[in-house]
């Protein structure tokens, strides 16, 4: 499923983008301030952020620096209604990755939508590489430091939420659905904790002492970008 979040003001255009870049594997989510945006950016991975350069609370431009600033690489494309060259320059520089003044076509914002997501897209079955581990989802291998790791599937689905949401604290209740999202509910209380502890049986190098899937005490579990 392909996740686009989009950053506008204007409620009416927004439903507008939203309903014009809807597609079947794909969601839109809508947010209409900064305030509304960094709580769903903070629990929430989206393949691509289109932001509002001017909010009612700030600036579209500000988030932009403080996502790159935290090593989020996420494809950014900017909207404005300001088409002076040095606003386009200073979007740029800040690290978008595409920018479009309004007034502008539909298709055309669809197109370049289309662009950014070719290009975040990762190649199929391409391990992902963090430290000394590389984990396939697809292909369903994982290993670290070379040799292989054997991972139950709600074991690979646990790891698979937290090294897409890097850096992020994955609150318990958001981990169990995706882990269990059949039925959640029916699951043992304890059923995260004790798939946790067996993730990190396998992974860590000592597992009193995680150095990656770390507990955020109180509120759900991390994988750490770097240790």
């Amino acid at each position: 499923m392909e996740k686009i979040f989009l950053l506008e003001d204007d409620p009416a255009l927004a439903r507008g983008i939203g309903m014009a870049l809807e597609a079947p594997g794909r969601a839109v989510t809508l947010a209409g301030t900064l305030g509304e945006s960094r709580p769903v950016l903070a629990r929430e991975r989206f393949d691509l952020l289109i932001l509002d350069i001017n909010l009612p609370d700030g600036s579209g431009l500000d988030l932009l620096r403080q996502l790159r600033g935290a090593g989020d690489r996420t494809p950014v494309i900017l909207l404005t209604a300001n088409d002076l060259e040095l606003d386009e320059v200073t979007g740029l520089e800040a690290g978008a990755d595409d920018y479009i003044t309004k007034p502008f076509s539909l298709a055309v914002l669809r197109a370049r939508v289309a662009a950014q997501l070719r290009r975040g897209a990762p190649a199929a079955s391409s391990p992902l590489r963090l430290g000394p581990f590389a984990f396939d989802f697809e292909g369903m291998d994982f290993r670290r430091a070379g040799e292989p790791v054997e991972l139950s599937k709600t074991e690979q689905k646990l790891l698979r939420v937290l090294v897409e949401n890097r850096g992020r604290t994955v609150p318990r209740p958001m981990l169990a659905e995706k882990v269990w999202p059949d039925g959640a509910e029916a699951v043992e209380p304890n059923a995260l904790s004790v798939t946790v502890k067996r993730l990190r049986a396998k992974l860590e190098a000592d597992p009193a002492n995680p150095q990656y899937l770390k507990t955020v005490y109180g509120l759900g579990y991390t994988w750490a970008v770097a240790p």
